[in-house]
């Protein structure tokens, strides 16, 4: 149950943010951010997690800011495996965008979490 809460809540936050429009993240419709929710899960569990572990010292001499790098690019190859996940900027729209869902998601969990669901 917990896995299918996180991903509805990912494809939420991600379809919200395709609606703000500074950050140049498009998403056509809700079954797109579905889709690009799963295989953005799928990525940063599989590519993402060997990935930090390769990065840990880059990502400890850079005091964390590395990480942000990293998500950025799970975040764009995401959006290049979806059809109808557009990046208007490119490499900048990733690193916004994968931001941006961090702090929706940790939020939206909070709030979740405080109500007593997840």
């Amino acid at each position: 149950m917990s896995l299918i809460i996180t991903w509805l809540v990912t494809s939420l936050s991600l379809f919200v943010i395709s609606k703000i429009e500074i950050l140049g993240v498009e998403i056509e419709s809700f079954p797109t951010a579905l889709w690009s929710a799963a295989v953005f899960g799928i990525l940063n569990a599989t590519l993402g997690a060997v990935l930090k572990f390769l990065a840990f010292p880059i990502t400890f001499l850079t005091l964390g800011l590395f990480a942000l790098i990293l998500n950025g690019v799970i975040f764009a190859l995401a959006a290049a495996l979806v059809s109808g996940f557009n990046l208007k900027n490119g490499f900048w729209s990733a690193l916004f965008g994968a931001i941006a869902l961090s702090i929706m998601n940790s939020l939206t969990f909070a709030v979740l979490g405080s109500l007593g669901i997840v």
